[in-house]
């Protein structure tokens, strides 16, 4: 497939459908890649209007990173579907730490910005993510019951280096409690090198 452009909606708040930290830094990735990046701020329902403009750039599919969730999916799907595009899920059911270790295998460099879940501290932010820590993601995610592809909110990742990246993110930021065991990696300066 050829990509057109990245669709990317930042809520105002903590969303079960999208990922809500640092998600600005999508303008960034979407310049590393060389392609157009359509982004909004607001409520879910201006995932509609995103999807309606990235058709009229020539999209005619809809890939979403849907690993678990049936109403990630779902959403995504009946909304691309009522738009006449076609929902593509690739990861969809894959095994959840085979999928962790390929992306670090497969050149990926990203980090953990978010973490809240038992198990996972703020030891785990700001760093890149690399075979050493995935292990660790892994055996916690077995003793705790997360997700080790934190499908279900257990953390939020940002990356900052894929193998369709012409470019690499370079980020710098702090770390900082949002109480009951939820830390955030806060972005303060980022740019492309």
């Amino acid at each position: 497939m050829e990509i057109c452009c990245t669709v990317t909606l930042k809520p105002p708040e903590d969303s079960e459908l999208l990922q809500f930290p640092s998600v600005e830094l999508a303008r960034l990735q979407a310049e590393a890649m060389g392609i157009p990046s359509i982004y909004a701020e607001g409520k879910e329902e201006l995932l509609e209007d995103l999807l309606k403009k990235a058709k009229e750039m020539g999209a005619t599919h809809v890939v979403s990173g849907a690993l678990l969730s049936d109403f990630q999916r779902q959403r995504m799907g009946l909304t691309a579907r009522r738009l006449g595009l076609i929902p593509v899920n690739p990861i969809w059911r894959i095994n959840q730490e085979e999928y962790m270790r390929t992306l670090v295998r497969n050149g990926f460099k990203f980090i953990l910005i978010r973490v809240a879940a038992y198990g996972l501290g703020p030891e785990f932010l700001g760093k890149v993510v690399d075979e050493e820590m995935i292990e660790e993601i892994i055996r916690r995610a077995r003793k705790y019951g997360f997700n080790p592809a934190f499908e279900g909110g257990e953390a939020e990742t940002l990356v900052l280096k894929a193998p369709l990246y012409k470019r690499e993110l370079e980020v710098e930021g702090r770390i900082v409690s949002r109480g009951g065991g939820d830390w955030v990696y806060v972005i303060e300066k980022a740019r492309l090198k």
